[in-house]
């Protein structure tokens, strides 16, 4: 009788503990499972018609969004916009998969991301290159930058190069954005001009379009042709064939947004970098740790490393180099204000001629 009572005793308390053991199971599987699904975090973006191939801030924005996903385990996706008339589908189709941050890639988006903000007060939005000011809704963040600071590095650099004198720009579409690079640009070439105690010309053009590299091409040609050594274009896709036709004369391009030297190795003087990449990282990431992000616009330049040129590049002369890195400097303590516009410009040109 002992023995059996003892016997009894001891499967009753093993049947105890494998159950115990078997109801703590799914607990650690669960755990398991989540893990291998990644953060479940979501983010997305829209492109604007330049597309996430344009080798521009279309392209600086998804490497930042997906290089964002990988160190966090989250999803990343983008939707290309064919034309500006695909910008609402797009974002409305992205919204339906309840995606956590959703970017408009553009100010050409503007109007299409705060009407999307609205009608999904739950859902995140943001967009590259836009600020709505006073009136930006709780819901989205605006990220802008201080993109007259690198312009002026590089006309700056192509001022003190030029053998002719004679340098262009070639801008997509007139707008806010654009004027930044291009009075940027001139204001860099005027301050390199008088360091040098000559006059340098600035020719500007607008193609209209920041997707037809054909245009882009012919527009750089007649530049060119006409005198100018050294060409800066500010025209996402545009730009490509703004570089093709620097090559072909053997003459000097000047990428923007992304360092675009690999385009044409021996023709590419240096490039005005606006790393939409890393604002968009440093925007997800307060995102995903938890932060509030929406309801402002969030300005990034030299300070916070999102704009500048090249660390190098052999087309370059090195002593002109660091002298556009000591200018950089000044720059980012507020000693040189590089104008962003017409207006600005106009003061930057009487503060520079008296000094």
């Amino acid at each position: 009788m002992k023995k059996s009572a003892t016997f009894l005793l001891t499967l009753l308390i093993i049947l105890i503990l494998s159950g115990f053991t078997l109801m703590m199971m799914p607990i650690f599987r669960g755990c398991t499972g989540e893990d291998d699904e990644g953060s479940g975090f979501s983010v997305a973006m829209v492109t604007d018609t330049g597309g996430v191939n344009d080798q521009s801030f279309n392209t600086s924005s998804w490497q930042g969004l997906s290089g964002f996903a990988k160190r966090t385990g989250s999803r990343a996706s983008y939707v290309e916009s064919k034309q500006s008339s695909d910008y609402f589908s797009n974002i409305d189709r992205l919204a339906d998969e309840n995606t956590n941050l959703i970017w408009g890639i553009g100010y050409s988006l503007a109007d299409v991301v705060q009407w999307a903000a609205k009608t999904n007060p739950e859902l995140n939005y943001a967009i590259v290159d836009y600020s709505y000011g006073d009136d930006t809704p709780e819901n989205v963040t605006g990220v802008v930058f201080r993109a007259e600071e690198s312009a002026f590095l590089v006309g700056y650099i192509a001022g003190k190069t030029t053998k002719t004198g004679k340098i262009g720009f070639v801008g997509g579409i007139k707008g806010i954005v654009i004027d930044q690079f291009e009075y940027g640009f001139r204001a860099g070439a005027d301050y390199a001009a008088r360091e040098q105690g000559r006059p340098i010309k600035v020719v500007v053009q607008y193609a209209e379009s920041f997707s037809d590299a054909a245009k882009g091409k012919a527009i750089a040609l007649k530049m060119l042709s006409n005198g100018c050594d050294i060409v800066f274009h500010a025209a996402g896709g545009v730009g490509v064939g703004v570089i093709e036709a620097a090559k072909e004369k053997n003459c000097y391009a000047i990428g923007v947004d992304m360092d675009q030297a690999y385009l044409a190795p021996k023709n590419v003087l240096t490039s005005a970098l606006k790393n939409a990449g890393r604002a968009v990282d440093l925007v997800c990431t307060e995102l995903f740790e938890g932060n509030k992000i929406g309801g402002k616009t969030l300005s990034f330049g030299i300070k916070e490393n999102c704009v500048g040129i090249p660390e190098s590049n052999p087309n370059l002369d090195p002593k002109v180099y660091i002298s556009a890195m000591k200018i950089q400097d000044e720059i980012s303590e507020g000693k040189i204000i590089p104008p962003y516009n017409e207006q600005e410009y106009e003061k930057f040109r009487v503060n520079d001629i008296n000094q």
